[in-house]
């Protein structure tokens, strides 16, 4: 799966740049956190303006991977395990705001996003998706933590104290974390004077400014081919976020289970192959993409309203691509390829 996403890095990098591989105001590096390859370039900078640059992305990175990871000896690990005695205790600024920020998303969208749902993720495995040995879980597992229906709204929080009731609250922000990241980063590459960027995490990446004289140029993924889709040309500050059933999943006799989750059912969600949000806020476009992929094809219109969301391409489990009127417009689709296009009423 990490080939699917190199090639698909490689497109938007190097769509519309040929002969342009020598320009020396352009700089790349390409490092791996998050759990996946992390790309960037920049454009009109030097070189050592470039090298600093990347040394503290990469240092940032790093760090945050670390501290938001559930699976890491970090922050976010040290708050699970604190929210499961169900004492008060202090945590750190990162993690507050992570909940708070979170918070209002997940109340949005119905909690169809819910970074509380870490118990259920880790009882799906997900995150060993090569074990030869994986398996999905037992359903009476599954329907202990659909009773008891973790939410952020269970942690009460008392100035920087937090503590919850619920000990099946347990916090994953993998829908949210890396585009609240790019755009953190993003903010500290303008305070070093860069105006054209892009920060590419496998695929979901926010673009800065311009490539010289033309627009950045983004290829979304194909979800069930090895190629590109559509493509989209960036405007000043963009964020394009895509959440698919192709980028992490198993199959067990003879079926699939992505890394979606519906936290309604406990199963990963059906009825939609990926959800590509096209927003300024890199965090709001990544959990937004989760969100309206467990909405599937029968709400995600009513929920992308309420986040007032207006730019979005889903496609359903048949192949058929739903398209709002404001993202048509940007989309430029693969000629090669032959697909079925139903534009929605304007959000």
């Amino acid at each position: 799966m990490l080939s699917r996403l190199i090639l698909l890095s490689i497109i938007i990098i190097s769509s519309g740049l040929v002969g342009c591989e020598k320009n020396p105001e352009e700089h790349r590096h390409s490092s791996l956190h998050f759990g996946t390859l992390i790309d960037i370039t920049l454009y009109d900078v030097n070189t050592a303006q470039a090298n600093a640059a990347f040394k503290q992305l990469d240092e940032d990175f790093a760090y945050m991977h670390l501290a938001w990871s559930p699976w890491e000896t970090g922050s976010i690990h040290r708050t699970n395990k604190l929210l499961k005695t169900g004492a008060s205790f202090s945590a750190g600024p990162g993690i507050l705001n992570l909940i708070k920020k979170s918070s209002d998303i997940a109340d949005k969208t119905e909690q169809l996003f819910n970074p509380a749902i870490g118990e259920l993720i880790n009882l799906w495995q997900i995150h060993k998706h090569e074990d030869p040995n994986i398996r999905p879980p037992e359903q009476k597992h599954i329907e202990q933590l659909i009773t008891s229906n973790p939410q952020l709204n269970d942690i009460k929080i008392n100035g920087v104290k937090i503590h919850t009731g619920n000990p099946d609250v347990s916090l994953n922000f993998g829908a949210f974390a890396k585009g609240y990241a790019i755009d953190l980063e993003i903010e500290m590459l303008k305070s070093r004077g860069i105006k054209n960027a892009i920060i590419n995490t496998g695929g979901d990446l926010k673009a800065i400014g311009s490539h010289g004289d033309r627009p950045w140029y983004i290829a979304i993924q194909h979800p069930r081919l090895d190629t590109w889709l559509a493509k989209i040309e960036t405007q000043n500050e963009e964020s394009v976020f895509t959440s698919g059933d192709y980028e992490r999943y198993y199959e067990y006799q003879g079926k699939r289970y992505h890394h979606i989750l519906d936290p309604r059912t406990g199963y990963p969600a059906q009825g939609v192959q990926s959800v590509t949000v096209l927003h300024t806020d890199s965090g709001l476009a990544d959990a937004a993409a989760t969100a309206l992929f467990v909405a599937g094809t029968d709400k995600w219109l009513e929920i992308a309203k309420k986040l007032q969301l207006k730019q979005i391409m889903l496609i359903d489990d048949k192949g058929v691509v739903h398209v709002t009127p404001a993202m048509r417009k940007r989309l430029k689709f693969n000629s090669q390829i032959d697909t079925t296009i139903m534009l929605t009423t304007a959000l």
